[in-house]
């Protein structure tokens, strides 16, 4: 999953140099910086773009702050008339350092090494958008859902746009694939899930396909359990990254039969590392061999997580 970095001293050494973590995103040298640090130490196959996913509300010109030990702060989104505001010729234009990056990125990275651009689901994008900051329940945009669906259906269309927009500024800027993180996906029941997750999803496939046809598209609903079935189909996604608690078995069955699998190696067992590191990789592997697979965490690494267990893990796949 995202290589965020923040376990990496390098990584920190880096980030020092910014005057904040918004800054720290814009600034092209900086980002590219952070964005081929696990490639270069650890020769990942694979580099996906540093950058945040709350960004895109600042190209939609909502407020956007980061604070220490607090993450992402917005400026909520409160109604239907907020909605119409928001500024979508704006997200070219205010996240070109991003496109930026991208393209510097990808100017250094080998020719065999991919790179990765990614972007928030609208579902996931919304949640902070109108939470105004991160939560465990997102109780604000789920309860906007219910009681005026009209008006959140308009916030998630105008999301979606956005989201076409930034891919295409990345995949134009030098992308090879790009990754759609539906983080909080898991937080909706079924009917719900399939209109806020699915159906926008399914628009921004079709969108990439049509302006950019051959660029891989892979999507993470986390947390969807059982709900991940179909979901490849109903989407038209290239690829389906599953977080820690979807069984392989039920993944090979009834993802991989649709799309390519990444995923899911807890990653907490890269902090504790030990045996039980490379045998899990190991089961992964042999029960996602009948198929596509990218093998990957089943969510980002965590600040505490030891460089060399990162070191083992690569080492154990390429044994």
């Amino acid at each position: 999953m995202r290589q965020a970095g923040r376990y990496l001293p390098d990584y920190r050494a880096t980030r020092a140099k910014a005057r904040g973590f918004l800054d720290f995103c814009l600034t092209p040298k900086l980002a590219i910086e952070a964005t081929l640090q696990p490639v270069d130490r650890f020769g990942m196959d694979a580099a996906i773009l540093f950058a945040d996913l709350p960004l895109p509300a600042l190209g939609l010109g909502r407020a956007l702050d980061y604070r220490d030990g607090e993450g992402p702060v917005l400026e909520p989104l409160t109604d239907g008339e907020a909605v119409k505001r928001l500024d979508i010729a704006g997200v070219r234009r205010v996240l070109a350092p991003v496109f930026e990056t991208v393209a510097g990125v990808r100017a250094k990275l080998p020719r065999e090494v991919a790179l990765i651009g990614f972007a928030g689901a609208p579902w996931t994008l919304a949640c902070y958008m109108v939470q105004g900051r991160g939560s465990a329940e997102f109780a604000a945009p789920r309860r906007w859902a219910w009681r005026d669906p009209e008006s959140f259906a308009a916030l998630i269309d105008r999301l979606t746009e956005a989201t076409i927009e930034y891919l295409c500024g990345q995949i134009e800027a030098g992308a090879d694939a790009v990754q759609l993180f539906d983080s909080w996906a898991g937080l909706l029941p079924e009917e719900e899930f399939r209109r806020w997750c699915v159906e926008p999803v399914c628009r921004i496939r079709a969108a990439l396909a049509q302006h950019h046809p051959g660029v891989p598209v892979i999507a993470f609903p986390r947390g969807a359990g059982q709900l991940y079935q179909g979901y490849a189909a109903a989407t038209g996604v290239d690829a389906v990254a599953i977080d820690q608690t979807v069984p392989v078995g039920w993944a090979a069955a009834w993802i991989q039969p649709q799309a390519c699998v990444q995923g899911n190696l807890d990653p907490q067992l890269v902090v504790a590392g030990g045996p039980a590191l490379p045998a899990e990789v190991r089961r992964i592997r042999a029960g996602l061999a009948g198929g596509a697979h990218v093998f990957n965490l089943g969510h980002g690494l965590v600040p505490d997580t030891p460089p060399e267990h990162v070191a083992a893990l690569v080492t154990e796949l390429r044994r």
